[in-house]
Parts: C-alpha cells; sequence; structure tokens
C-alpha cells in the first residue's frame, strides 16, 4: 500500500469517526419534546362534560314522557302499542282557569237593586244602554263609556215617564271605580234604550264638602219642569253623589219621604218614593263615625236646594 492509499483509507476512518460523534451528539440534542398532559387533560375534561351533557338530555326527553308512554321496546313486547298517559301524583293537573266575567259587578247591597229589578235586568239595560251610546254620534269630544265589564251597578230602580220623557220604565246607574269617579245614568223603556249620560261623579270646585251630590242626578229625582204642579204620584226617586271616607253615614230627606243612603265605594245612594208634589230638592246629610254632622245641603252653596 502506497502513501496515497494509506492517506485515503486514515481520511475515511477519521470521517467515519466524525459522523459517529456528530450521531451521538445528534441524539442528545433532538431529544422527543415532553408530553402535553396540560392539553390532554383539557380534552379529556371536554370530553366527560360532553358526555355528561348527552346523558343529561337523554334523561329530560324521558323524563318529559308521560309515565303511561314508554318504549315499544324494551320492558314491552315486541310490536305493542303505548297505554294511556296517567297523571302522576308527583305532577298535579293545573286548575282550571276561571270565565272572565262579561258583565257588570254587582252594588254594595241589594237594597240598591228597587221595585222587583233583578240585577240580570239591570246589567241587560246597562248594555243596551252603551250599545246605544256606542252606536250614537261622538260630539263634542266624548269618549266612548266602554263596555258593561267596566262598570259596577249602584242603582236600579222604576222610572216614571213624564211629558218630556214620555213611557214608564226604569234608571239603572253605573260606576267606574278608579282614581276618578265616572259614572253613566241609563233609562230603558219599552225593553230599549231611551238616553245614557255619562260623566264625572266628583267633578265639583275645589272646596266642595265631604258629600257631593251628582250635577246630573237631578233626573233621578224630578220629573220635567213641563209638568210642574202635576207629578204622578206616587213617584219614585233617587239621589247619588260622591263621598268621602272620613263619612259614615248620609241621609236624605225629600217631602213626605227620607232614606238613609248605601255607601258604595266612594258614592252614597239613597232611595224612597214621594207622595205628594214638592218644590224644594231633597236635603241631603253627612255624618262622621261619632255621629257628627260634617255637611248639610241647606249650606251648600253649589247645591241647588230648589227645583226648577
Amino acid at each position: 500500500m502506497n502513501d496515497e492509499q494509506r492517506q485515503e483509507g486514515g481520511t475515511e476512518r477519521d470521517f467515519e469517526e466524525r459522523l459517529r460523534d456528530l450521531l451521538s451528539e445528534d441524539a442528545y440534542t433532538f431529544s422527543p419534546p415532553p408530553v402535553p398532559y396540560p392539553a390532554i387533560r383539557r380534552r379529556g375534561v371536554v370530553e366527560r362534560r360532553r358526555r355528561v351533557a348527552a346523558a343529561g338530555a337523554v334523561l329530560v326527553t324521558l323524563a318529559a314522557m308521560p309515565v303511561g308512554a314508554y318504549a315499544l321496546g324494551g320492558g314491552g313486547k315486541a310490536g305493542s302499542t303505548a297505554t294511556t298517559p296517567t297523571p302522576t301524583v308527583s305532577a298535579p293537573q293545573s286548575p282550571t282557569p276561571s270565565p272572565t266575567p262579561s258583565g257588570p259587578a254587582r252594588p254594595a247591597t241589594d237594597g240598591q237593586l228597587l221595585d222587583g229589578i233583578t240585577f240580570a235586568q239591570a246589567a241587560d239595560g246597562l248594555e243596551k244602554c252603551l250599545e246605544y251610546d256606542r252606536s250614537g254620534p261622538k260630539g263634542y269630544g266624548r269618549p266612548d263609556a266602554g263596555t258593561a265589564a267596566d262598570f259596577r251597578i249602584i242603582l236600579a230602580m222604576n222610572s216614571t215617564g213624564d211629558s218630556n220623557a214620555p213611557g214608564d220604565g226604569m234608571f239603572v246607574v253605573a260606576v267606574k271605580d278608579g282614581p276618578e269617579l265616572f259614572r253613566v245614568i241609563c233609562r230603558i223603556a219599552d225593553g230599549e234604550a231611551q238616553g245614557i249620560n255619562s260623566g264625572g261623579g266628583d267633578a265639583g270646585p275645589p272646596d266642595v264638602g265631604p258629600v257631593f251630590a251628582d250635577i246630573n242626578g237631578g233626573k233621578l229625582y224630578q220629573q220635567s219642569f213641563l209638568d210642574r204642579g202635576n207629578w204622578k204620584l206616587p213617584f219614585r226617586w233617587g239621589v247619588i253623589g260622591s263621598v268621602e271616607p272620613s263619612v259614615a253615614k248620609v241621609t236624605v230627606s225629600y217631602g213626605d219621604s227620607s232614606s238613609e243612603a248605601a255607601l258604595d265605594h266612594g258614592w252614597f245612594v239613597a232611595s224612597g218614593v214621594l207622595n205628594q208634589q214638592v218644590t224644594l230638592a231633597p236635603r241631603i246629610k253627612g255624618y262622621d263615625a261619632d255621629g257628627k254632622l260634617v255637611y248639610d245641603s241647606d249650606d251648600d252653596k253649589y247645591y241647588e236646594k230648589t227645583l226648577p
């Protein structure tokens, strides 16, 4: 072997040794990365939650099924049908809702329905008057009075016909409760509405007393001025108005008759039968719980004390 061959052989051995050293170094330099435990744990938690959610959904679905509506397979014979659902003791049925009333409320006392007029008749008369009002012209910005269910009847009594409103019939007075008192006075004759008057029952000056007679209630206690001195007798009369909570008693005297008024949710309602011709309006008195006189219409500057 000549010198050149020995030199090439040495070079090859040096190269091989150098390569082995490099490979040995790379084995330590390029070690495998650590196992990503946090990422694996997060994936595991997510997967468990997904399975729990899926199982919960199945349980909710099964709980929503009626007791009798079990699967066709499983414990039953193949091809069998579900039994009729039966409510369980732990799931009581909801009570049947009460029907919404469509008519007016009753008065505070039965004594406010007079002359044999039943509540059903008074309610029917009110509905006819409200329909009469809805079908008529709405002048002077007068709003719709509403439906019968909005009202409470406080008075029903016979109506004596006169020269201005011929034919006997009945009056029905109904009110709406609320911050502002509102009432309607209806007249029904021959089964038909003959007219309606609506307005605020407490519409008056700011310095009125604790008792305030309705400013349009005169139609309930007088006949037409055309028949002055020639009224039809006996004559059923009524007086209505607003009253403050401090008033415990209201009395009304009219001609040869008198009445203790019914107090009905901020209203007073009095009635009687007149057997003689009169020229003075009813006299109204109010008393507190101690029996002290707190109002007298004779001292009320706003009250018309004589009839037209």
